[in-house]
């Protein structure tokens, strides 16, 4: 299957590494239509495949990514052949939006993130009525690619996984970035508070995935009576990080579904 990335910047490149790495794709046939020559030359030579600032290989191809802003959504001019596949991860867009602007029913849209580069991400995606099972087969090991995947049969639900797995790597890298300041202000020296908090992250992260226990069960086996931990928790629920982080969510849910404009 011939395929068009629309958008060769991080995102674009994740999902080009991961289809390729997996032979999803080959590099003979795929095209990345990037407006940055720099960035085309770079993609040029990293993975063999062609690369161009021309919308023209939308029309060849049976894949279709758009790996755009959402507000450069406008600025793609290309026709899509019909019976090909459009896949969108662009937030907050909705699917008619895309299905008008292409006047293509055959669309997808899926919201990965950025540890996706590292084929560590998570995707919600869904799609619409007319996307075959074929298709449908497409967009999952291509997402699978990168990371874990999930279908969900509301695209409302890849808004809220928008404001969730799309935009909470921010949010745990904020909190990297205090507990490391926090590791510094009581002594360690920065690279050590650096190794000790990304790692424990990452161990924490692992743990909560495969212990089969809720947060609050995890939580709850760390945390002795009168202990160090329950000092440090008592200040964290004084400061509301619970609740900020709550109001993250549907702040940035709020946003995302502003982003696809009126209903």
């Amino acid at each position: 299957m011939k395929a068009a990335i629309v958008g060769g910047g991080v995102m674009g490149e994740a999902l080009l590494a991961g289809a390729l790495d997996r032979g999803i794709f080959e590099p003979a046939d795929v095209t990345v239509v990037e407006k940055v020559e720099a960035r085309r030359t770079q993609l040029r030579a990293a993975y063999g495949i062609e690369a161009t600032g021309d919308f023209g290989p939308m029309g060849d191809a049976g894949l279709v990514v758009l790996a755009v802003k959402p507000q450069e959504l406008a600025t793609v001019k290309g026709r899509v052949r019909p019976g090909a596949l459009i896949l969108s991860i662009m937030a907050g867009v909705r699917i008619a939006t895309i299905q008008a602007a292409f006047d293509h029913p055959f669309v997808v849209r899926a919201m990965p993130n950025t540890p996706a580069a590292i084929r560590a991400g998570m995707t919600a995606w869904t799609a619409a009525p007319a996307v075959t099972v074929e298709q449908r087969s497409v967009a999952r090991q291509l997402l699978g690619a990168i990371g874990r995947e999930v279908y969900v049969d509301d695209e409302r639900k890849v808004d809220m996984a928008t404001a969730v797995s799309g935009s909470g790597p921010a949010y745990v890298f904020l909190f990297i970035e205090a507990l490391i300041e926090g590791a510094v202000t009581v002594g360690l020296p920065r690279a050590q508070a650096e190794e000790l908090v990304v790692q424990t992250v990452l161990g924490a992260a692992q743990y909560a995935q495969e212990s089969g226990k809720s947060a609050a069960e995890l939580r709850a086996m760390v945390t002795s009576p009168a202990g160090t931990t329950s000092a440090g928790l008592l200040e964290l629920e004084k400061g509301a990080l619970r609740a900020s982080v709550i109001e993250a969510v549907r702040a940035a849910f709020a946003r995302a579904v502003e982003l696809g404009g009126p209903a």
